[in-house]
């Protein structure tokens, strides 16, 4: 099902890395649009423009805008160049991309040859914005660490999507896309060659993997797109990583099966998770916050070390973060233990580097 209209582009809302935001009048209506730059070109004042419609119809939340599908009078013109990797694949905008595994990169022999992480922690969240405040704890504790950042292809597929992403840019070591996600610095075919690209071409001391924004659920226990959390713990541990969950915990979720620790991290990181993990609970929370907690966590599998970690300071640090922190339309003081617990894994993480 897709909505096709065509619109005039009436104004320019904002710009950031790869991504315009534009209002678009569509059959006497103003629709906010969004125009991926390397895709499309970049709509200005004026541009009619196709747009796909649907999710702005739906009124869908993170994914709400209508998307600008082709500028017809101003179509970017042909780029030659390196590159192989398909993303999007046979979809109409399907995109070609450098891949920093493929046989023309400078950086395939390494990857060609390497088969570990040499211990890397690498953090795993099955929510895009538990991203800056996993950074923000993690250099909090480590302000010299080399960060970088792994979207797997679960929700958004192109990382210009995430102004979070654009805005976390100067505290970031790199980005890479791999799967069919694109548009990160390295571009990587699966979870298991970026990581190792982010290990040795990026030399990273961390990795944190997110699906990007977006993401899919159904309210079932697997129907969600965050349940690939545990094969991204299962990949870093398959190369030599050392995984830190961080736990989805809330007590500022309406939802019954959110609050205390998710069912979906549970599911991902207790079922999906084969090889173990470090799970991360921030010391202090609250009662009767705490209790839930713990009793939520009773069951998991002896593989998985629940690890309670210090939270001084990761306040100052969350409130400090360059940029908004929000999920499923929550603040830092609506959700404070949800970013809490994702900072505190960043934390324990960049504290793991310290003993490689």
């Amino acid at each position: 099902m897709i909505r096709w209209r065509v619109g005039t582009v009436q104004a320019v809302r904002r710009t950031w890395r790869g991504a315009v935001d534009v209002d678009v009048l569509v059959d006497g209506e103003s629709l906010r649009a969004l125009a991926y730059v390397d895709l499309v070109g970049s709509p200005e004042h004026g541009d009619e423009v196709l747009l796909n419609t649907t999710a702005a119809s739906m009124g869908l939340g993170t994914g709400g805008y209508a998307l600008v599908v082709a500028i017809p009078a101003r179509l970017p013109g042909d780029l030659d160049g390196p590159g192989h990797l398909v993303k999007a694949r046979y979809t109409p905008t399907q995109a070609i991309v450098f891949g920093v595994d493929e046989q023309d990169s400078p950086h395939h022999a390494v990857l060609a040859a390497a088969s570990s992480l040499d211990g890397m922690p690498v953090v795993v969240a099955d929510l895009h914005s538990a991203l800056p405040a996993i950074v923000a704890g993690a250099l909090s504790a480590r302000p010299p660490a080399r960060v970088a950042y792994l979207m797997t292809d679960g929700a958004a597929l192109p990382i210009a999507f995430s102004r979070t992403v654009a805005g976390l840019a100067p505290l970031l070591g790199g980005t890479i896309t791999c799967g069919q996600a694109f548009g990160g610095d390295l571009e990587a075919v699966t979870v298991h060659t970026g990581l190792l690209a982010a290990r040795h071409v990026l030399r990273a001391d961390l990795t944190v993997v997110t699906q990007g924004p977006g993401n899919l659920g159904t309210g079932t226990p697997w129907g969600f797109s965050g349940v690939q959390a545990g094969d991204v713990a299962n990949a870093a541990a398959v190369l030599g990583g050392r995984v830190v969950g961080a736990l989805r915990i809330s007590d500022g979720d309406p939802r019954e099966r959110h609050r205390g620790v998710s069912h979906h991290s549970t599911t991902a990181f207790g079922r999906v998770a084969l090889a173990g993990l470090d799970l991360v609970v921030p010391a202090g929370l609250p009662e009767p916050l705490a209790a839930r907690v713990h009793a939520d966590l009773a069951d998991q599998p002896d593989r998985n070390r629940v690890v309670e970690v210090p939270t001084a300071g990761l306040d100052d640090a969350l409130r400090a973060s360059p940029v908004p922190l929000s999920t499923m339309g929550r603040g830092l003081d609506e959700d404070h233990a949800y970013f809490l617990a994702a900072a505190a894994a960043g934390a324990y993480a960049a504290g793991l580097t310290l003993t490689r």
